[in-house]
């Protein structure tokens, strides 16, 4: 028997994720200013799409509105991890760590849309 998840607390994906954004705030405190309005900007929105899109998704009724949050949900992940290579590139910070944390919480993205897609066939 299946005990389902009565919030979206509960389940694991979304306090990596939000952890991750948390993280991902403190990070962009120093890049440089002239990057507020757009790669600290940019980043801070994709890590937070991320954990949202879920959290969106956690009422979602049909099995194709849950998939298709999932996947904005997984999108913004990738975004997140291209953003940290070129924050990493240009300097502004080690972020080998978020990348790793960013592709984390992507794999777990994509285990729930495995389960989903699994439980409806």
């Amino acid at each position: 028997m299946t005990i389902q998840s009565q919030s979206f607390r509960d389940v694991m994906v979304w306090p990596k994720a939000h952890a991750f954004t948390l993280a991902v705030y403190a990070l962009t405190q120093s890049f440089p200013s002239h990057e507020q309005f757009a790669l600290t900007s940019q980043l801070r929105r994709s890590a937070a799409s991320i954990a949202a899109n879920f959290v969106e998704d956690f009422r979602k009724r049909t099995t194709p509105d849950k998939l298709k949050f999932y996947n904005i949900a997984q999108a913004s992940a990738d975004e997140c991890l291209y953003h940290l290579i070129l924050a990493h590139d240009l300097d502004y910070a080690d972020t080998t760590a978020h990348q790793a944390d960013a592709e984390e919480v992507s794999r777990l993205l994509q285990g729930y849309i495995n389960g989903l897609e699994r439980a409806t066939r």
